[in-house]
């Protein structure tokens, strides 16, 4: 059988003039296919690493893995989770599963050492999961401590089709979740944006569903200094439903900025007549960093053309979203 390689070879570097000296890699195996979702930092310098895996058959030989609980594998994708030191060793590996797929989205540190996973779900109640689906996907939140044990877990959905997409930690040490949802009752498009807002021990606080009268990703999350977040998201709406900006093209970037109780703040669109689709956002001193693809000539309120085909759109704005400059990078 060819053996697929659960993808995280991290390099630590150091910068040395021009050259990099690797410090460390890591190969982390298994027999079965494995995705890596993130890598995450912990607060004392180690790494998480955390995506979802299809389990071996039990007593497969040097490739079976255990599940976080000892139950048995259910033949699909499930929560993977790896904890390696400084060094790079591993120090504790588990598995979170339900009895359908389910595929981990994303992963932040959280203040007290731990973490809070987000996932998409396919799983009723079942195995590691506690909770009862409440559509065909869900969005499912699993908060453990920096061992790998479970803290709480929660399932939020709705009889539509709910994707997580991003997950990150507020200054009132609560969290924001962001996902996507597909056909809601209480949508405004064929997908929306789905936010929600929760406190430190998984008690929901508010949910936010934001998009026009099209398609509308959420992309990117990162929290802001006020205690609010930051949304990036590919829009193919024009102004209806809670969208108040206007598309220059076939898809912009929509940037939202959200306050500490969940509600917009403020929103913006950028984009040229073509396809233009955020991936990223950064904070920086003076505010925020944006990027992601662009297919887009100087138009709408794009200042900058491209070379051919695809290139990188950057775009740096200040803390109230007006831009300080936008460049091109070809590679």
């Amino acid at each position: 059988m060819k053996r697929l390689y659960f993808s995280a070879i991290l390099l630590c570097t150091a910068s040395v003039l021009y050259s990099q000296e690797v410090l460390w890699q890591r190969d982390i195996k298994s027999s079965t296919q494995d995705f890596l979702s993130q890598v995450t930092t912990t607060i004392d310098g180690q790494y998480l690493i955390s995506g979802s895996s299809i389990h071996p058959s039990t007593g497969s030989g040097s490739g079976n893995k255990l599940q976080a609980s000892g139950s048995k594998q259910n033949n699909g994708y499930d929560l993977h989770l790896v904890k390696l030191n400084q060094q790079g060793e591993q120090t504790w590996e588990k598995y979170f599963s339900g009895n359908n797929h389910d595929f981990l989205s994303g992963t932040v540190a959280t203040q007290d050492g731990g973490f809070l996973i987000s996932a998409t779900s396919y799983s009723s109640k079942s195995l590691d999961k506690k909770e009862d689906s409440k559509g065909s996907s869900d969005l499912w939140l699993v908060r453990i401590n920096e061992f790998g044990d479970e803290l709480w877990q929660k399932t939020i959905g709705t009889q539509a089709d709910e994707e997580a997409r991003s997950v990150i930690q507020t200054t009132d040490l609560g969290f924001f979740v962001a996902g996507n949802v597909q056909n809601s009752a209480k949508g405004y498009g064929s997908k929306d944006v789905l936010i929600v807002k929760l406190d430190k021990n998984g008690k929901e606080l508010s949910q936010l569903i934001l998009g026009g009268k099209g398609l509308d990703e959420v992309e990117k999350m990162i929290p802001t200094k006020d205690g609010g977040a930051l949304l990036g998201v590919y829009s193919r709406s024009n102004v209806g439903g809670s969208k108040k900006t206007e598309n220059f093209g076939e898809g912009d970037y929509w940037i939202i900025k959200l306050n500490k109780d969940g509600k917009v703040e403020w929103e913006k669109n950028f984009g040229g007549k073509g396809d233009d689709h955020l991936r990223t956002l950064a904070l920086t001193s003076t505010g925020y960093l944006i990027g992601g693809e662009s297919r887009s000539e100087r138009s709408g309120n794009k200042t900058v053309g491209i070379e051919e085909g695809t290139d990188l759109w950057l775009i740096s704005l200040d803390e109230r979203g007006e831009e300080i400059r936008a460049e091109i990078l070809q590679f």
